[in-house]
């Protein structure tokens, strides 16, 4: 019987439904007829100021919410400065260091990395009471800003102790968290995921949170670590906790995430010679939810030598078209007598290598501990408090990415790079080519521990020195051909002149000191990074500098990008780059020799090099 034809016009509501659930997933809710936009909500995504709204919903609601969707969705007019004296290999390599406050350096990638992260790992605050949050206001005056952001500050202002006492104890740190998870979300690629470490206190609000960010449809897990191996006798309830919750989600539900275990495959022999290779004999018999369907309940015949075979309690497993199917293709194993149980050929060829792991346990015998000797084990010390285990980081890097491609790992709450340590060690162990992206806050460190003492001053400090010793050892160790190296940026105010007077309160001598926009203090390296970010271009591209007509150029994945920030640009030196063909070229606006060379620069490109895009700064 052939299919009827629709006969009817598509359905638009339900695919403006569907684009719109894709680009707002936490604007999907309930309603009494089912799944539906709340548009209160959907108005607050597409607006910089706060929306109200009072209607009733099935949702994860906290004071504080809607400015943390405003937080997320103003752009930031900051930028990423080059440290090159803290990298190493800084124009080869593709691993980035980034210093700053997270949700800043979140919206700065977000052109150059929109879907090109393959995994993301966090351990943010946990929030037990004891521990800071970030305080996140980007909707006062600039001075106002300033002062509530502590930007002023790179050493940790922004972060602010969130007691238990505080009557926004839970608030406060949702409207941290969920402007970074909005942003972050929009890195993975299609079938990218995220983890993120927590505890008890606030796992049931972070699934929430995580649900409406990334979509229900999209939770993978709830992994339970055991992250302590003895008992806290400080717990004056009696009772010790000893483990952590890693939730998973991923960007797109119709993947497979995890690679899982491998399969074993001793068993698979061949003792027929069958030309389809390596079997095992499977059974037939029904298996629950199978067991209960009627047509599953037969009896069997032996096409070769007429024994019938009596249906078992339980039924087959296949109805009698799949039985048929596979009689056919000799893939059915007859026993000699009538008692026995037929059987079937599991061929190893047609079989996954891995098989699905269990959500309950992760990490079995690796603690917290372990990620104190990881610490140890480089600096003689312990200089970090509770870092995570480079070992457990390391198994869901392995079940997540492959080595043969340039999967890229993000931890946007780096802490002491223990994801860095465990993807360079990853690469050495199956030659990867994995990269990873680190990005801390400089919190200063406590002035009477041993870090201290031992001349670091941040988080940041330790986190790239690991990073540098961790390399080190595992050159030395494995002298795998891998990279090793990483580049340092700085979060920073933007290269360009600020300028806070409308056109009729300048004069003169204003417009003088604006002639060249850009601040005195950038070098050609701060200008570089803030053209790719503009460009939407990788910050790991390799580099390269070369003098063409005497001018000093950056050259950036051959020729994706040419850049020169020199003075005295003219015809000549455009004739000269136009024949390398560059499919991108930036000047510096206050960089030609005049506004005739400026215009006379560009014609040429256009007529020489007629694919090459020029920009002005």
């Amino acid at each position: 019987m052939s299919e009827k034809l629709d006969m009817t016009s598509p359905d638009l509501v339900n695919a403006n439904f569907e684009k719109l659930a894709e680009l707002f997933p936490n604007c999907v809710t309930e309603s009494a007829t089912g799944k539906a936009i709340d548009f209160d909500l959907l108005k607050q995504e597409l607006s910089h100021d706060i929306i109200e709204g009072n209607k009733e919903r099935y949702r994860l609601e906290w004071p504080g919410k809607r400015e943390a969707i405003v937080t997320a969705n103003l752009p930031t007019t900051k930028t990423l400065r080059p440290i090159r004296e803290d990298s190493v290999d800084f124009d080869n390599t593709e691993n980035l260091y980034i210093e700053g406050d997270n949700l800043e350096v979140l919206k700065l990638l977000q052109e150059s990395y929109l879907g090109k992260i393959k995994m993301i790992y966090i351990d943010p605050p946990y929030n037990t009471g004891k521990d800071f949050v970030y305080k996140d206001n980007f909707t006062g005056d600039k001075t106002e800003h300033e002062e509530e952001s502590g930007q002023r500050d790179e050493y940790g202002r922004r972060l602010v102790p969130n007691p238990e006492s505080s009557g926004r104890y839970h608030s406060d740190w949702l409207t941290m968290m969920y402007p970074r998870l909005k942003l972050a979300r929009n890195l993975l690629t299609d079938d990218g995921v995220i983890f993120i470490s927590i505890d008890d206190n606030e796992v049931d609000n972070l699934r929430k949170l995580c649900d409406e960010t990334f979509g229900n449809v999209n939770f993978i897990g709830q992994l339970i670590w055991k992250s302590r191996q003895n008992k806290d006798n400080r717990n004056i309830n009696g009772l010790s906790s000893d483990h952590e919750y890693i939730l998973v989600y991923s960007r797109s539900s119709d993947v497979r995430v995890f690679k899982g275990t491998e399969r074993k495959t001793e068993q698979y022999k061949n003792p027929d010679k069958d030309p389809r290779g390596k079997w095992v004999s499977g059974n037939m018999v029904g298996l629950l939810p199978e067991a209960q369907r009627p047509n599953c309940h037969y009896e069997l015949l032996n096409p070769e030598t007429g024994i019938i075979y009596d249906k078992p309690k339980m039924g087959w497993r296949y109805d009698q078209k799949t039985m048929s199917r596979l009689i056919e293709e000799k893939r059915i194993l007859w026993p000699e007598n009538v008692d026995g149980r037929p059987r079937r050929k599991v061929f190893l060829a047609d079989v996954s290598k891995e098989l699905p792991n269990f959500t309950s346990m992760i990490g079995e015998g690796i603690y917290t501990r372990n990620g104190t000797q990881d610490i140890d084990e480089l600096f003689g010390d312990k200089y970090f408090d509770f870092p995570k285990p480079k070992d457990l980081i390391e198994i869901l890097i392995s079940q997540t990415t492959e080595n043969s491609e340039n999967h890229i790992v993000l931890d946007f709450f780096a802490g002491s790079s223990t994801s860095a340590h465990s993807v360079v060690s990853i690469n050495s162990n199956d030659n990867g080519n994995r990269k990873f992206i680190q990005v801390q806050l400089p919190e200063a460190i406590d002035t009477k521990g041993k870090a201290y003492s031992e001349g670091y001053r941040s988080i940041c400090d330790i986190g790239k020195e690991r990073i540098r010793r961790a390399a080190k050892q595992i050159k030395e160790k494995t002298k795998a051909n891998i990279d090793y190296g990483f580049r340092v940026y700085r979060l920073d105010e933007s290269n360009m002149q600020d300028v806070y007077y409308k056109p009729q309160e300048y004069d003169q001598g204003q417009l003088d000191a604006f002639s060249d926009n850009v601040k005195p203090d950038r070098s050609s390296d701060d200008l570089l990074v803030q053209i790719l970010l503009d460009w939407g271009l990788p910050l790991s591209l390799p580099i390269e500098q070369v003098t063409i007509e005497g001018k000093h150029v950056f050259k950036v994945a051959s020729n994706s990008l040419y850049a020169c920030f020199d003075t005295g640009i003219d015809e000549a030196f455009a004739k000269a780059v136009a024949q390398e063909k560059p499919l991108r070229i930036v000047f510096k606006d206050s960089g030609f020799k005049n506004d005739t060379a400026k215009e006379n620069v560009k014609q040429l490109l256009k007529q020489l090099s007629p694919d090459t895009e020029m920009k002005v700064l």
